[in-house]
């Protein structure tokens, strides 16, 4: 099992806001061209989107399932991956002080992806959930910084004028 995990400098929230919108999958998880939804109402339990995997010239439709959800805090996937066969993904975010982290747990079920996994596939996906929370990272801190800097402007302690 590929499990990693991330301290995000972003509140649970915030991070939780990047998961829950089907929208920006393919601008954390690594390999995905745009996603869009496919299903239901994104991250509810049945729902899925869909979205490309590139791998040089070779372009692959996948679909990724939500399994289970708990709000704000656990997201469980089903990845379809074509002939490499299905993968279960979870994340988890826990409060840690001001900040988020994150830790995610991703290995085969069924296919080849399964028949094949080893200890060489287990540190590439070790690799490619490194990337992957770098990203995460990135949207979740860029829109937290976006939103500290809003309200800063908006304080009246800062010079701004408080919106109620």
């Amino acid at each position: 099992m590929a499990v990693r995990h991330r301290l995000i400098k972003a509140d649970p929230a915030s991070v939780w806001e990047v998961l829950a919108d089907g929208n920006r999958y393919a601008e954390w998880v690594v390999g995905t061209g745009s996603s869009r939804p496919k299903r239901g109402q994104w991250p509810q339990v049945g729902s899925s989107i869909e979205y490309e995997i590139r791998l040089g010239p070779v372009r692959v439709g996948n679909e990724t399932v939500v399994r289970r959800c708990q709000e704000g805090s656990a997201l469980e996937l089903e990845i379809h991956a074509g002939f490499l066969g299905t993968a279960r993904f979870f994340v988890e975010l826990r409060e840690w002080g001001e900040d988020c982290l994150v830790i995610v747990d991703e290995h085969p079920l069924v296919g080849a992806g399964a028949v094949l996994h080893n200890v060489g596939v287990e540190a590439l996906i070790q690799v490619r959930h490194r990337t992957m929370l770098a990203r995460l990272a990135r949207c979740c801190e860029d829109g937290a910084r976006r939103r500290r800097d809003r309200a800063a402007r908006q304080s009246p302690a800062a010079g701004g004028t408080a919106h109620a």
